[in-house]
């Protein structure tokens, strides 16, 4: 029986949820998605239904979340920071729904602790292959960097803040 179950969230559109059950890739979402009068949107609905599978196949599992907290970039428009901070509030939602507690992180930190700042994006999908070897194979495309932030995201989770014992509120991030 999994003693841990631990979801990073890469809140992109392009992005996923992954899951570390013990520390050990489990399965991965890419973001789900559906059209709203020619705009993309979080399904939220289908990650619940994610959450909620993962969650009932280990319930004995002590389960967090981390989501990565990302902000405005320069040249960004207002609709555009707006949409992303409109799916980043769905994501955390859902995790408070379903009662989940969930830290923030932004890239800067996380990104440090795997040596991966300024780095193009494709690094963090080669060190998720080097660190968990296991998932390779949902690894292999460009593309996948959105997976591969959502694992170091649970990764840097594991080891900073519950290794530490901090709880959702405690995070200072």
């Amino acid at each position: 029986m999994a003693r841990s179950l631990t979801f990073g969230v890469d809140p992109g559109l392009t992005g996923a949820v992954a899951t570390l059950i013990d520390g050990v890739p489990g399965p991965i979402l890419d973001m789900p998605t559906f059209d709203v009068g020619g705009w993309g949107e979080v399904d939220c609905r289908a990650v619940v239904v994610f959450i909620r599978g993962v969650r009932d196949q280990h319930p004995d599992a002590v389960v967090s979340a981390c989501i990565e907290k990302v902000g405005a970039r320069p040249g960004d428009g207002g609709t555009s920071a707006f949409r992303f901070g409109q799916t980043t509030g769905k994501l955390q939602a859902v995790f408070e729904v379903l009662g989940i507690p969930a830290t923030r992180v932004v890239p800067a930190v996380w990104k440090r602790q795997f040596g991966l700042l300024k780095q193009d994006k494709d690094a963090a999908r080669l060190l998720a292959i080097a660190r968990f070897p296991s998932a390779a194979s949902v690894l292999t495309r460009k593309k996948d960097n959105g997976r591969a932030d959502a694992l170091l995201i649970a990764l840097w989770h594991e080891n900073t803040q519950l290794a530490s014992g901090l709880t959702a509120g405690d995070s200072p991030f």
